[in-house]
């Protein structure tokens, strides 16, 4: 199934995304065009943490080495938006840019899970755009908290797929286009840490929650977006993921 939260006619909805039809259905089963409602994130994590160069070819195109453990920082919840929402080009900054990554939600609660089941406490993944502005990534702004941070800068959806439709999570595609052009393109088969491998490290230290959002990084291929720019992020099975960026008034 695909899960969706929108609204419509000044409701929040928790509803369902129906392929074959081409329809978003609500919770009584009414279907609403997908052009005429506000997308909303299809889950309300407590927390979202992402993964640093989580793949070696994008290490390599920013001139660093593949760590040999998970690099891990949190994206704010207040900067998650929906499918189709503007993501704001902040002030006076020089290089923005999108990261097409899956994100892996979970669905029970667990603290030091083992690898070996690990995904029973998978809900399902949703497609992240981690957006950064690399301006504010050297040494002084690690973490890379006001990199990441902005309110806008966290686009997810458009719906959650639960876990036991998606065949192999390890052998997706990924792909973002900027105005149509593809950009980046990689496959989570290409991940230096697995998903199981993910969840083993962070709930080593912490409890992951119901909701909670695991970002497991971006290949190589990261470029400038500008206002006025559309972005589109795809990932196999998933759907795609679209935010233009539009100036900060």
């Amino acid at each position: 199934m695909k899960r969706a939260r929108f609204l419509s006619d000044g409701r929040l909805h928790h509803g369902e995304w129906r392929e074959d039809e081409g329809v978003l259905l609500d919770e009584a089963g009414r279907p609403h065009a997908p052009e005429a409602v506000v997308w909303l994130p299809p889950v309300e994590p407590r927390q979202v943490i992402g993964l640093a160069l989580n793949y070696s070819e994008h290490a390599k195109e920013l001139g660093l080495e593949a760590p040999p453990e998970p690099v891990l920082f949190f994206k704010p919840v207040t900067s998650l938006v929906g499918h189709r929402a503007p993501v704001v080009y902040p002030r006076g900054v020089e290089h923005m840019h999108y990261e097409v990554e899956l994100a892996v939600v979970i669905g029970r609660a667990g603290r030091r899970v083992p690898a070996a089941r690990a995904m029973d406490h998978v809900a399902g993944y949703t497609i992240a755009n981690d957006v950064t502005v690399r301006d504010f990534i050297r040494n002084m702004y690690r973490p890379p908290v006001r990199a990441k941070g902005w309110d806008t800068f966290g686009p997810l959806g458009p719906w959650l797929v639960d876990r036991d439709d998606v065949a192999d999570v390890h052998d997706l595609e990924l792909r973002a286009y900027v105005n149509g052009e593809l950009r980046q393109r990689g496959r989570t088969s290409q991940l230096i840490h697995d998903v199981p491998a993910i969840i083993e490290f962070v709930s080593s230290f912490m409890t992951l929650h119901p909701g909670d959002v695991l970002l497991t990084g971006t290949p190589e291929g990261i470029s400038r977006v500008r206002p006025g720019d559309v972005m589109r992020l795809e990932i196999d099975g998933l759907g795609a993921l679209e935010n233009p960026v539009v100036e900060e008034p």
